[in-house]
């Protein structure tokens, strides 16, 4: 029997309210207010999140991400530096006692990406997802990394044409998987590693010319240009599909919307962004 899970595309918004209304809609999922839901999001102005681990002021070059205009914001999940810009961002939230979620980070992983794999195919992409299966290429993933994303394909990562074409990041707080991740339309490969700080120009050399080999945006594999509205379409069936799910829209309550209000102020504020 097919499942109904909400459904909500907020469209372009600030790096402050997409963050908070992540945080609070596995709010409202812990609470047992709202079903499952997945929403749809992009960034205005384009973004640089960073994970919830990464050392700011050591890692990213703030004045440069100031002087080109961008936003900046650590997200409440794991990982490394993305640029928001030319992208779809989607999130899905769901109790971990669903009867459909694996306990292991990694299998959960896997399933909510079905999603993915499905909206990919959607849009004409021969997907499929990277499991390692040598010894070398488990150890490859226990290496320590850049501090950007996108630059190694790891455990069930999708990948299209031997590049990665999804960065998903996840947590689990509060009894709920909160998994989100960027769909990139197009990338300035530039404008993203400009942001970052490294040892040397050799070192940033070597894993852009690694990250060029390895990321790919939508738009760079495609035959023709495809839009944010036709990725919203192919995603949001390709989750119906890979998750045997219907949609019903969500609507916030006023409380709801209060809420993530006050969440805004915890994600613009210093003390959460330099916290490390």
């Amino acid at each position: 029997m097919t499942e109904t899970w909400n459904f909500i595309n907020t469209g372009s918004r600030d790096p402050f309210y997409n963050m908070a209304l992540d945080e609070a809609l596995l709010n409202f999922v812990s609470r047992g207010e709202i079903d499952p839901v997945i929403r749809f999001y992009t960034w205005d102005p384009a973004t640089l999140s960073i994970g919830y681990f990464q050392r700011l002021t050591k890692e990213i070059d703030i004045d440069k991400v100031n002087e080109k205009g961008y936003g900046l914001v650590r997200r409440q999940t794991g990982g490394r530096g993305v640029l928001h810009d030319k992208e779809l961002t989607y999130s899905v939230i769901v109790p971990e006692s669903h009867p459909e979620m694996p306990s292991t980070i990694t299998e959960a992983y896997r399933v909510i990406s079905e999603g993915l794999l499905q909206g990919f195919k959607s849009l004409g992409f021969d997907a499929h997802f990277a499991i390692p299966r040598t010894k070398e290429e488990k150890d490859k993933l226990k290496q320590p990394r850049s501090a950007v994303c996108f630059d190694s394909p790891s455990w069930y990562e999708l990948v299209v044409e031997g590049r990665k074409i999804a960065g998903s990041a996840q947590v689990r707080q509060k009894g709920v998987i909160l998994q989100h991740g960027s769909l990139l339309q197009d990338i300035d490969i530039e404008d993203l590693f400009d942001m970052f700080k490294f040892k040397n120009d050799r070192l940033k050399a070597k894993m852009k010319e690694a990250f060029v080999e390895k990321a790919v945006a939508i738009n760079d594999i495609s035959d023709r240009h495809i839009t944010i509205d036709e990725m919203e379409e192919a995603f949001e069936q390709g989750f119906k599909q890979g998750l045997n799910i219907d949609f019903k829209p969500l609507t916030l309550t006023d409380a709801q919307q209060q809420e993530v209000n006050e969440l805004i102020e915890k994600y613009k504020s210093d003390e959460w962004n330099y916290r490390k």
